[in-house]
């Protein structure tokens, strides 16, 4: 049964490990309404935010810019050079570099990327990818692949990789992933399950993965947050968040 305390709030512990909440959000090229989405986000007080389905086109980085500044936060990779998925950050995070990755593209399929960066809260130093997988199945197989080795050429000891899957926990892709990372939902289970519930029965297919040693502290949508209400989810996107609180260990 999920946890429905509330996660614990971003702080440096004394031994120099950095306690962050993590958001992970496709936000449909912001075609929605952008003030309910800007409401959901600053509410979750995320250090990092993982986004899906960024602004493509006329003046993306503009708007863009202009959600990070409406959620006190700031642009710190992707959008349209990662062919949709970007990482804001609040000013918490230093920035010790970035890549936006175009992956192979099919012919007749969307273009994917994956926008990384490796960050440092304090002494602590993260590895961070935003993905968007195919709707295909054996080319989103191929790219969960394309992400762990990228993952893995981060060079750093703690990372996490989080996004839309377009997968459920029994896909083949989502269990590939699984099998090397851990899956913050199952670790450590809080507030609500299911991100797409557009269909029935609803799935989950947007997660936000961790390597061994970050301690998984709680993750899910969240549903009862402080701030956080229905009729903003609902307006704000077609998917819902996922909201993880991690612990990194001081490097």
């Amino acid at each position: 049964m999920a946890n429905t305390a509330l996660l614990p709030n971003s702080r440096t512990e004394p031994d120099g490990s950095a306690v962050i909440r993590v958001l992970g959000y496709n936000i449909r090229s912001m075609r929605d309404d952008t003030d309910a989405l800007a409401r959901v986000i600053t509410a979750c007080a995320p250090d990092l935010v993982l986004l899906q389905e960024a602004p493509l086109f006329f003046r993306w980085r503009k708007k863009l810019a202009r959600l990070a500044a409406a959620t006190g936060l700031v642009v710190l990779t992707g959008g349209a050079t990662a062919a949709g998925p970007a990482i804001l950050c609040s000013l918490r995070a230093t920035a010790e570099r970035t890549q936006d990755v175009l992956l192979p593209r099919t012919p007749g399929l969307h273009r994917r990327g994956l926008a990384t960066a490796v960050v440092r809260f304090g002494r602590a130093r993260l590895g961070v990818i935003s993905c968007h997988l195919s709707l295909q199945a054996d080319e989103r197989y191929e790219q969960g692949g394309m992400l762990l080795d990228r993952l893995a050429g981060l060079g750093v000891e703690h990372a996490i990789a989080g996004g839309d899957l377009n997968d459920p926990p029994e896909g083949r892709t989502f269990r590939r992933l699984a099998a090397s990372l851990r899956d913050c939902r199952t670790t450590a289970p809080w507030g609500g399950e299911h991100t797409w519930t557009r269909t029935e029965p609803p799935l989950r297919i947007d997660a936000i993965f961790a390597t061994e040693g970050v301690e998984i502290l709680g993750c899910g949508v969240p549903l009862d947050h402080p701030g956080v209400t229905e009729d903003d989810l609902r307006a704000a996107t077609d998917h819902l968040p996922v909201l993880a609180a991690l612990r990194i260990p001081a490097s």
